[in-house]
């Protein structure tokens, strides 16, 4: 699902379960904030203010900020450390029971205390509800949760799962007060209690705005005494509001174009701006419906995968602001390898493109495509890359190609419906580990909805690294995938994200809020 300094921690390990059953340590964090408020603009929205619905990157940003999971991210880690736990980890010699103990004397920013009934509430009341557009995906292995005593929480699994702590320490694992959220449906009111670093103190289509949570205890140390999240509905206007300082940072909507522009001296200088680049596991990709009569043949995916120019799509469309990746699992991330380069090479090949055309029984004629598209949800340059894609497809002679783009509700139920035969999936991890980019779309009840029957990844492969608590050694099952995944084509492979954020040049602390973890810290953000 959700950002761009260079911070890519080592990968989850084996010292991990160590650690956290060690706890911490890290004592309590600051109970009022300290400097000035923050205003930041964006052209993304919120999804939901429940963290059973929410799924999506700015959703969680605002749960990061206003609730707390058992376990979180620290700055610069993607190894996740106690936060509303005192401490965690797997019991009873393996990865299939996990328990975490409390801290002491942990509040909601209402008052009422947090103990383990509010968290067993939490992941019963998001299984239970199973929102589509919800994380319960995320906690299908969990079987069920024990509440002991009232610091003390039990998690059983249907099967090992080494991934289990970083998936509480997502915005999934959101912690919400039992008596203030319905057990079996979403809240509405746009309101959230939470026991994280910030209160939502009011909500609407325009902006968000949120106070410092005297009670909260945890490692984090306040930099600013408060936020504001501005919503703008279009990217000049956001471009616009951080170049004359009506907003102090912009993050998640400026245009390629004006983030390439912007990161040039003359112009940084000109409007008292930086431009600050972090490191970033998003990514986006070409989804086949396998069971569409056109790309539903291996052929035309073999094709299209041919004729793909990420490089130049990167450059003309995305002002280098990404980089073409060519596997499933991003750079960065354990187990990446290359294997759509190796199968498909980087630069267009018409020759191989029509013999695989013709081995689908494509001769003669050109091959009718719709690539379906949304505008906003996967970021500005989403339609122009489609674009970009159907042009090269049709430079070759062999596709008739066009571009269909409609609203982020339509799609969706598009997607659903198996309506579309080609259409865009962005990801921004929930985690940072290959598990999060293969059994989301893999896996049972996956992301996708594109029909692919992965039966060696799923009944196997995955299985096989869910148990392993060193990520490490499970480098070539995930490996595997990737081959696999470069053979059948249901998606392809388009382009990894960097993470950007403008801001006046008396900001700071941004370097701690885009970092793989993919955890936005408004703590961190300092205005001077």
């Amino acid at each position: 699902m959700r950002k761009r300094d260079q911070w890519l921690a080592a990968p989850l390990g084996a010292g991990l379960v160590a650690a956290l059953l060690s706890g911490c340590g890290s004592g309590e964090g600051e109970g009022a904030g300290t400097g000035e408020p923050v205003v930041m603009g964006m052209t993304d929205k919120v999804v939901s203010t429940d963290p059973a619905a929410g799924y999506d990157p700015v959703s969680w940003l605002l749960f990061n900020n206003v609730f707390q999971s058992l376990l979180s991210f620290p700055k610069g880690s993607t190894s996740p450390e106690p936060e509303a736990a005192e401490s965690c980890g797997f019991v009873e010699g393996g990865s299939t029971v996990y328990k975490c103990t409390l801290q002491d004397g942990l509040k909601f920013s209402n008052g009422h205390p947090l103990t383990s009934e509010d968290v067993k509430f939490s992941f019963d009341r998001i299984k239970r509800i199973n929102d589509k557009r919800g994380p319960a995906v995320m906690f299908a292995a969990v079987d069920k949760i024990e509440a002991p005593d009232a610091k003390t929480v039990v998690f059983r699994l249907k099967a090992p799962d080494a991934t289990f702590p970083m998936k509480i320490a997502s915005g999934a694992g959101s912690i919400v007060d039992h008596r203030e959220y319905p057990a079996d449906k979403l809240r509405t009111d746009n309101k959230a209690a939470g026991s994280g670093v910030y209160t939502l103190e009011d909500y609407d289509s325009e902006e968000a705005v949120f106070g410092v949570n005297s009670s909260y205890k945890g490692p984090a140390r306040l930099k600013n005494s408060g936020m504001t999240m501005k919503f703008f509905n279009s990217e000049d206007k956001l471009k616009k509001a951080v170049q004359d300082g009506s907003i102090d940072l912009a993050y998640r909507g400026l245009a390629m174009k004006d983030i390439a522009s912007l990161e040039q001296g003359a112009e940084s200088r000109k409007h008292g701006i930086q431009v600050v680049e972090g490191t970033s596991a998003e990514v986006m990709h070409l989804v086949f419906n396998m069971h569409d009569p056109v790309v539903g043949k291996l052929g035309v995916r073999k094709a299209i995968a041919h004729l793909l120019d990420r490089s130049t799509l990167v450059r003309d469309v995305y002002k280098r602001t990404a980089t073409p990746l060519y596997s499933i699992v991003p750079a960065g991330i354990t187990g990446h390898n290359t294997a759509f380069f190796a199968n498909y090479g980087d630069r267009p090949q018409p020759d191989k493109a029509a013999a695989a055309l013709r081995e689908a029984g494509y001769t003669n004629k050109k091959v009718p495509l719709t690539l379906w598209a949304t505008p906003v949800r996967y970021g500005p340059g989403t339609v122009p890359a489609f674009q970009e894609i159907a042009q090269q497809l049709n430079a070759s002679g062999l596709f008739d190609a066009k571009v269909k783009s409609v609203p982020i509700d339509e799609f969706e139920k598009g997607v659903e419906a198996g309506k579309y035969g080609v259409y865009v999936k962005g990801w921004v991890p929930d985690y940072p580990d290959p598990d999060n980019f293969t059994q989301p779309f893999f896996g049972k009840d996956n992301v996708l909805n594109n029909n692919y029957d992965a039966k060696r990844i799923t009944a196997k492969l995955l299985p096989g690294t869910a148990g392993q608590p060193d990520r490490q050694a499970t480098k070539a099952a995930f490996r595997e995938m990737q081959d696999i995944v470069a053979e059948d084509l249901p998606v392809i492979p388009v382009w990894q994200g960097k993470q950007y954020a403008v801001a006046r040049d008396n900001i700071a602390g941004l370097q701690w809020t885009l970092d793989a973890s993919t955890v936005f810290r408004f703590w961190e953000i300092s205005k001077g």
